[in-house]
């Protein structure tokens, strides 16, 4: 699983990511989740899930769409009202875009910046301070609930496609034109539960999508 970007916040992460496999996702998310559990576990002396819920994943085409989104994640933080500028919280991937480290890289650079349709690393990190900028200056790091509550986000012909590729578990999700050029494959939203139960205690191959190489959130 190759990771683009990412947030850690008190509670919760984001992640953009591009899959290089069937399950690639499903798995690896298991696996961080089932490593998380056991490492807090040992320290506190306790058993149990460490996360509430099981992720959601959302399908994000490549282009403007796939901007957006990166833009979305870096100002998470922003939108809490933490920070005035996500340089300011140290786990994201925002600064390591631009302060690349020289070993422990969490974000695949080179992946990034050829979805983004740069090939020059210098360039690309200018570009990504200017979209952070705007998106502040022009009071667009508000909440878009199309990342978080929405099976895929994109134009009208991949949301199409994405749901014809889900066969029978596309049947009853409805397509929603938000504003010129965006559309999303809507899913009803269920509130996070304050209730641990045997089918939250893991996260399971059952939530997962496949979308083939697309980036998802």
């Amino acid at each position: 699983m190759r990771i683009l970007n990412y947030v850690v916040t008190s509670n919760h992460i984001h992640l953009l990511v591009v899959d290089n496999g069937p399950d690639v996702i499903s798995k690896s998310l298991q696996l961080i989740a089932g490593r998380t559990a056991q490492e807090f576990n040992q320290r506190k002396e306790r058993k149990g899930a460490f996360w509430e819920d099981r992720y959601h994943a959302t399908a994000v085409e490549r282009n403007e769409h796939l901007i957006r989104c990166l833009v979305y994640i870096d100002l998470n933080m922003v939108r809490a009202g933490v920070v005035n500028h996500p340089s300011e919280w140290e786990m994201s991937g925002f600064n390591e875009i631009q302060n690349p480290p020289k070993r422990y890289c969490v974000i695949d650079m080179s992946a990034l910046r050829n979805f983004c349709g740069f090939q020059d690393y210098e360039q690309f990190a200018e570009q990504h301070r200017q979209w952070i900028q705007e998106a502040i200056s022009n009071g667009k790091d508000q909440r878009e609930s199309c990342w978080t509550e929405s099976i895929a986000v994109g134009s009208i012909g991949f949301v199409e496609e994405t749901k014809s590729k889900l066969g029978i578990m596309g049947m009853g999700r409805r397509i929603e034109e938000q504003e010129t050029g965006l559309c999303v494959l809507r899913e009803e939203f269920e509130p996070y539960s304050g209730v641990f139960n045997p089918e939250n205690e893991r996260l399971s191959l059952n939530n997962s999508y496949i979308w083939d190489v697309s980036p998802a959130d």
